[in-house]
């Protein structure tokens, strides 16, 4: 009978774990194929950018900045994993846009850069009154390489990720646990400051001492 009853546990326990396990693994493969995509692309704009500064049609710089990409991703992707607070779906917010990796901001950054940078070098040609294509390559090079900078620096240090919109949760909340029903509040665990009366032979006053309400329950008619 205690075998059964067993088996019967572990089997109610396999099959309600295994779509949060599959939903795990998922989350995984999505991480790791969308890092390592976007860093490919990052790398190898990075490359031409070198080829553009470079005037050279050596495609060494191309070559390398692929693999490092690719590496780069990965390594990026082992972050978000490690980072990512268990049973949530992965999500950052940059200075500019918003994504289900860190890498996907870097790239977009990196896109930016190349493309703003062109359009100045395309200015600056037409006012010295050279040919446009001489800024469309310099500008558009130099250009990621700034915009690859500034992803780095929004990616890992300005932007917000699921961690820190989590802590935001807790740190804007009045209780532990909150949660509305029927129109009514309930609170958990609120912190609180009770103030008491207190008379002795030679003063009288109050005492505020800090606590915690184990229940609150408040609503509105």
């Amino acid at each position: 009978m205690k075998t059964t009853v067993s088996s019967i546990l572990f089997c109610a326990i396999f099959l309600f774990s295994y779509p949060f396990q599959k939903s795990a693994d998922a989350q995984t493969i999505d991480l790791l194929g969308g890092n390592v995509l976007n860093g490919a692309v990052t790398g190898t704009m990075l490359g031409i950018g070198v080829m553009g500064l470079q005037n050279s049609d050596d495609f060494a710089p191309l070559r390398i900045g692929l693999g490092a990409g690719i590496l780069g991703g990965a390594g990026i992707a082992v972050y978000d994993i490690a980072t990512l607070p268990q049973g949530q779906q992965f999500f950052i917010s940059g200075l500019f846009n918003d994504g289900n990796n860190s890498s996907i901001i870097i790239l977009l950054d990196t896109m930016y850069g190349a493309a703003g940078g062109a359009v100045l070098g395309s200015a600056v040609m037409l006012i010295q009154n050279k040919p446009i294509v001489e800024g469309l390559q310099y500008g558009g090079s130099a250009g990621v390489w700034a915009g690859f900078g500034v992803g780095l620096i929004d990616a890992f240090l300005l932007s917000e990720r699921n961690s820190d919109f989590t802590a935001k949760v807790l740190l804007n909340r009045s209780s532990v646990i909150e949660f509305e029903t029927g129109g009514m509040d309930i609170e958990i665990g609120a912190p609180a400051l009770y103030q008491t009366f207190s008379a002795g032979a030679q003063s009288v006053g109050y005492k505020l001492n800090p606590g915690v309400k184990f229940l609150s329950i408040g609503g509105s008619f």
